[in-house]
């Protein structure tokens, strides 16, 4: 037998079950890339879906936090203001206009000797916008005595936009003023686009070229050294994402720059970037968008930037830091110059235009208008004053707008004066030892001017104005007078008051005994000298009479909160109270018995004007007008023959002025409360540690408070003859009536029935008989 050899066909099955694992395995293969496919995209596409919830809840919910802005007071112009010509100047310099010529543009004057004509800057008050207008102005002794705004409106009253002295920010610091595209400048939206994104109209989010061409240099790397990004990207990174530069950052970045495309019109984006776009540092406040960069570099508002200061700012987009104009103008010139000449390249200007704006300084101001918080001792009270309406978060974060009383000339002046004073009366000490504080407010109106919480005035901290609780000495003893003289039928200014030593004796046995200041008494004199020379002993005795709780409830009538012990030695000032919470008290007797709150704010508004809340004049009278009359003639007296009587070597003599002074024991606290026709002013100076010093109420703080008033325009205090009240001339010495052109003869306000009976001739008067017995010597 014939043995056949195997074919090829036998190896047939063994190759076909080769080739099919193959397939099972490539099957398996692509089914479960399949799976891990469409787990990526099911991935994917929940990202995207919370990346989208990301975008569209920050974009269209609430896209800032934005601080409330502060404002000072608007500096009012009018024929007759009091204003000097040096405030302002000062004002203006404060607010950032410039020199011109012809004064054609808002946010600009020209000078000429005591002649300004003024280009105002629109604002949008309260009590609504103020347009834009010229004004010519004169200025002669402290006052404008010559108005006009041009333009034939007849506006009788103009006002200067009022000085950002602070802003309410949230943690994190950002600070922006929200500005919208329509109100941008000419060719702010070519320039920036030229520099930040040429494509920006026709992409849409990302720029695919521009992300091959970042890529290949960052694989070069080794690492993302260069970004592809868009002007859309740009916003994403800064609205949702952190600056670190990772392929994770970069894919989020590009997904939400398609998703923000996709759902909003490009008008939106950008308006949303140049509000968001990051220009520089303030200290702890980052300055966000070129509504603020406009004000923080220019002071002046983003509708009004020329065009090379519009190319400046587009410049530093790229680096804040590095091109900082004010510490390295040379770079910021460069930069700025390179932008003007892109725009050249691009035909939106001209050649010689390019020259002439490559020319132009870099007119950025040297201090911005709106530092942050350079008044911290008032924005203490400010705050204060807030928390009564509203939430801190809303201050934080609503970009409210709060018009407060203060003005800035007024707080400079009184800045300046104490730290010269306490300097000057420290001479022979130790530096630093003394330390003051000052309240300065409108006589009439109650509204807070100025507030000095210390020496350092820029830094916050112990705010001495606000919570330095210290005994106010001889302050007391108007309330101690007023309560006498409330009761015409027992006490008038001619009341003889005996000032002579005496004790009291208390429950426990133990005995107090006043003294005077001088050590020495001064017999039987009238009530008016007692309260002008701040005699201790006559003043004790007369409190004693009417009892102390008449006393402390007229303290409380005049604007005193607390409940003080009923012990004799308040009547001398042995209750503590804050310079804050003693100018409550003398705001009453300023106002003529009208309690008026102290008002440190006039009105809140919404970044869009809309009014939210007015602190209106609220006025309580709790003291009758005849009365108060006579203790306002008492106090005159004390600025003109009795304790406050060196004032007059620092102000005019022909200015009327009425005040108190006050010292504790061994001179531990200098006080003086005081007020002339427009304004009144409570300062304190003494030592934190409470430590003794050689300064009375008069050579202490009376010279703080008689050169701060000095330096501000003023008028003498004036006051009104109530009904009720009449003048009647009496002897000085015995109180009895007598004729007007007797040696001797004073006039003096009397309640309506209370005047003296007793009537005397020139020849019986006190004054009559000195001067005959001196007759009688030759």
């Amino acid at each position: 037998m014939t043995k056949r050899r195997s074919t090829g066909k036998r190896q047939t099955p063994s190759k076909n079950r080769k080739s099919g694992g193959k397939s099972v395995t490539s099957f398996s293969f692509f089914r479960l890339a399949w799976k891990l496919g469409l787990v990526l995209l099911l991935l994917l596409v929940g990202w995207t879906i919370y990346l989208d919830v990301q975008v569209t809840s920050r974009f269209e919910d609430h896209r800032w936090e934005v601080p409330s802005r502060v404002f000072a007071r608007p500096l009012d112009l009018y024929s007759g203001a009091p204003v000097t010509l040096d405030a302002f100047r000062r004002e203006l310099d404060s607010l950032g206009y410039e020199r011109d010529p012809r004064a054609t543009e808002p946010g600009t004057f020209t000078r000429n000797g005591r002649e300004f004509v003024v280009h105002t800057r629109g604002f949008p008050f309260p009590d609504g916008k103020a347009p834009a207008r010229r004004l010519e102005l004169r200025f002669e002794d402290g006052v404008i005595t010559r108005f006009r705004a041009t333009g034939g409106d007849g506006v009788a009253v103009a006002r200067l936009e009022p000085q950002q002295i602070a802003g309410i920010y949230p943690g994190h610091g950002e600070d922006r003023v929200l500005v919208q595209l329509e109100d941008a400048p000419p060719l702010f939206r070519e320039t920036l686009l030229t520099v930040e994104d040429r494509n920006f109209e026709s992409h849409h989010g990302v720029a695919p070229s521009s992300i091959a061409r970042a890529f290949l240099a960052n694989l070069r790397a080794g690492r993302v050294v260069q970004g592809g990004s868009t002007l859309t990207q740009q916003l994403v990174k800064n609205f949702w994402l952190s600056s670190e530069q990772t392929y994770w950052r970069k894919f989020n970045e590009a997904i939400m720059a398609l998703l923000l495309e996709a759902r909003y019109p490009k008008d939106d984006i950008l308006e949303a970037y140049i509000n968001e776009a990051y220009l520089g540092q303030s200290g702890s406040r980052a300055i966000h968008g070129f509504g603020l960069g406009s004000e923080f570099f220019f002071n002046k508002s983003f509708e009004d930037l020329e065009l090379h200061e519009t190319a400046l700012l587009v410049a530093m987009v790229r680096g804040p830091g590095y091109y900082n104009p004010r510490r390295y103008p040379d770079r910021a010139r460069e930069r700025r110059n390179l932008v003007l000449r892109l725009l050249r390249e691009r035909g939106i200007i001209g050649v010689d235009r390019v020259e002439k704006l490559q020319a132009r300084p870099l007119d950025v101001v040297a201090t911005p208008s709106n530092e942050m918080n350079r008044y911290p001792g008032f924005m203490d009270l400010v705050r204060e004053h807030l928390g009564r309406d509203y939430r801190d978060e809303d201050l934080e974060t609503s970009g409210l707008r709060i018009f407060t009383t203060m003005d800035p000339h007024v707080q400079a002046v009184a800045e300046q004066r104490m730290k010269e004073m306490l300097a000057a009366l420290e001479q022979g000490e130790e530096p630093g030892a003394l330390e003051g504080a000052m309240v300065i407010t409108r006589r009439e109106g109650g509204e807070v001017e100025a507030l000095v919480p210390g020496r350092e005035t820029r830094y916050a901290g112990f705010n001495r104005a606000m919570s330095a609780d210290r005994p106010i000495g001889s302050l007391a003893k108007p309330a101690v007078y007023l309560s006498a003289l409330e009761t015409p039928e027992d006490y008038t200014l001619v009341t003889p008051i005996k000032d002579e030593p005496f004790r009291v004796e208390f429950d426990n046995g133990k005995e107090w005994s006043p003294s005077n200041y001088s050590g020495e008494s001064h017999g039987t004199v009238p009530l008016h000298e007692a309260f002008s020379h701040s005699y201790n002993q006559a003043t004790v005795r007369l409190g004693l009479e009417l009892g102390l709780p008449r006393v402390v409830e007229t303290m409380q009538r005049l604007g005193l909160q607390d409940e003080p012990e009923l012990y004799p030695s308040l009547l001398l000032g042995s209750i503590t109270m804050t310079p804050l919470d003693v100018t409550r008290m003398y705001q009453t007797i300023a106002s003529g018995g009208f309690q008026v709150p102290l008002r440190s704010i006039r009105a809140v508004t919404t970044p869009e004007g809309e009014v939210l809340s007015r602190y209106d004049l609220d006025l309580q009278q709790t003291v009758d007008a005849g009365p108060m009359h006579l203790l306002h003639y008492g106090m005159q007296e004390v600025m003109r023959e009795g304790t406050g009587r060196s004032v007059y070597n620092l102000i005019p003599d022909n200015l009327q002025v009425a005040g108190k002074t006050g010292t504790t024991n061994e001179g531990r606290d200098s006080w003086f409360a005081g007020f002339t026709g427009g304004h009144l002013g409570v300062v304190w100076v003494g030592g934190d540690d409470y430590s003794a010093t050689e300064l009375t109420g008069a050579s202490g703080a009376l010279q703080v408070w008689g050169r701060t008033m000095a330096d501000l325009p003023q008028r003498s205090f004036s006051p009104v003859v109530p009904e009720g009240v009449r003048y009647e001339w009496v002897d000085d010495a015995t109180g009895a009536l007598t004729a007007d052109n007797c040696e001797g003869a004073r006039r003096i306000p009397f309640i309506q029935g209370s005047e003296p009976q007793e009537e005397v001739p020139c020849s019986d008067t006190m004054g009559g008989q000195i001067q005959r017995w001196f007759e009688g010597l030759f």
